[in-house]
Order: C-alpha cells, then sequence, then structure tokens
C-alpha cells in the first residue's frame, strides 16, 4: 500500500494536485482512498461532482446518537476513490489539529485500510503549521512517503522549508521519508529556477511539474478534477505521468517488504 501525505502553503493547490492525482491512480486501476485533513473539508468535492462531504468531526461533537459507521462518514467518488474529510471544530473553538487525530483514531476503530484494502492512500494536509495534529500523518505511522507541494513565490517556499525541516525531525524515528517537491505554477518570474534551487538546498527532487492551466480551473467550476473532465489533455497526462512515476518508486519498497 503506497501512503502519501501532500503539504505545502494554504491556497497553493494541495487539494488540486491531491485529488488530481487520486484520479490518476484510479484511472490507473488502483484501489485509492484521499482522506482531507483540513478545518475547510473541501480537499475531496471535485471527486464527488462538487457536492460537499459531512466531516467526521461533525460526527464527533456529539450531534448524533449513535457512533458513525464507515458509511456515513465516506463516499465514493470518480473512479471509486473512497473520500473522507476530517473537517474541525466550530471557528473559533478547539484545535483542528487534535480534530485530525480524533478522526484517525476513530478510521483505526473502524478498521478503514483493513474493510476497504487500498492500493494508494493520501493525505491531503494543512501545511502552514507542522504541529500536533496536523504533523499525525507523519509522526503516527500513516504516510510512509511527503511530497511538498511549492510554486516559486516566496512564501510558498518559506513554507516548503519549513515543512521539509519538520518531516525531516520526524524521519530519525522511522517515520514518513520525504518524497520530493511538486513545482505547481503560478507563472512567477524565474519561476523553474526558483524552485528547483531550493530542492537542490533541501536534498530534494522535484517530482513533478504541473502547468499552469484553465482546463484545471475549468473543470473544477464543474466539480470535477481535469482528470475525469478530460484524460487525454496535456495536464491529465502530467498528472497521470506522475501517478506512474510514484507507484514505479513504491514496487521497489514493496518488493524488499514482501521479502521479509
Amino acid at each position: 500500500m503506497l501512503r502519501i501525505a501532500v503539504y505545502g502553503k494554504g491556497g497553493i493547490g494541495k487539494s488540486t494536485v491531491t485529488s488530481n492525482l487520486a484520479a490518476a491512480f484510479a484511472t490507473l486501476g488502483r484501489r485509492t482512498i484521499q482522506i482531507g485533513c483540513d478545518p475547510k473539508a473541501d480537499s475531496t468535492i471535485n471527486l464527488l461532482g462538487g457536492k460537499a462531504l459531512r466531516p467526521v468531526m461533525d460526527y464527533l461533537r456529539g450531534e448524533d446518537e449513535e457512533p458513525p459507521s464507515l458509511a456515513d462518514i465516506s463516499r465514493v467518488g470518480f473512479g471509486g476513490v473512497l473520500c473522507i474529510e476530517t473537517g474541525g471544530p466550530t471557528p473559533g473553538l478547539g484545535c483542528a489539529g487534535r480534530g485530525i487525530i480524533a478522526t484517525f483514531n476513530l478510521l483505526e476503530e473502524l478498521r478503514l485500510f483493513e474493510t476497504y484494502e487500498p492500493d494508494v492512500v493520501l493525505f491531503d494536509v494543512l501545511g502552514d503549521v507542522v504541529c500536533g495534529g496536523f504533523a499525525a500523518p507523519i509522526r503516527e505511522g500513516y504516510a510512509q512517503k511527503v511530497l511538498i507541494v511549492t510554486s516559486g513565490e516566496k512564501m510558498a517556499l518559506y513554507a516548503a522549508g519549513n515543512i521539509s525541516t519538520a518531516v525531516r525531525n520526524f524521519e530519525e524515528r522511522g517515520y514518513a521519508q520525504l518524497g520530493g517537491i511538486i513545482l505547481n505554477r503560478r507563472n512567477v518570474p524565474d519561476e523553474e529556477r526558483k524552485v528547483r534551487d531550493f530542492a537542490v538546498l533541501a536534498g530534494l527532487e522535484v517530482v513533478g511539474d504541473i502547468p499552469r492551466s484553465d482546463d484545471v480551473n475549468r473543470f473544477e467550476d464543474e466539480g470535477k478534477t481535469v482528470i475525469e473532465g478530460d484524460a487525454s489533455l496535456p495536464v491529465s497526462r502530467v498528472f497521470i505521468d506522475l501517478a506512474q512515476r510514484l507507484l514505479a518508486d513504491d514496487a521497489p519498497a514493496r518488493s524488499r517488504e514482501a521479502l521479509l
């Protein structure tokens, strides 16, 4: 099972990248789960025809008499992707990071992975603050690889540096490893050089280069990923190629595990 956490500055396009990757994995025939780990609970909306999914934290706040089941907290989206949103506390009250931990505990109790038996799990994580619950996918053994989404904008690269440092702090404990940078282009001046220079300094590889595309925005307006909208488009091919690369990179690790 390939388990990837996608981090990056708020507004940098993590959810767009994650949901298109989920759609790409599904198109390649992989059984996929996407878990949105953001209080906004909008990570999976473009896999669900533009319809928001009720987040897990709504159930955990005690609004229902019965504990939720997997059927309550999930919905199947495009390509059979199983979608889950953690959500967060009532705005202004509580800690969203702790909500992620509570959600993960519930998913363990409900035996999500044993029941669904996914090939790929994607965690879309709020990345401005990598502490507490927001670091749970890294430090609790849920994700095995972290991808950082960034553009060439100064604050996006600053956030990427903080995330990289946080993940490296956990690597020594056998937690998730840094898997590389995804450049989500904003067409800022000298963007590619800035991101590649950052990647060299951080000791990371740029594993994906997503072009700025009006097609992505057009299909998101329709509540779709660009993969669902038109898988033959060049930008769709970029996501599919990235999914294939991530699967290929994971194959040697799975082979080693099978020998143990």
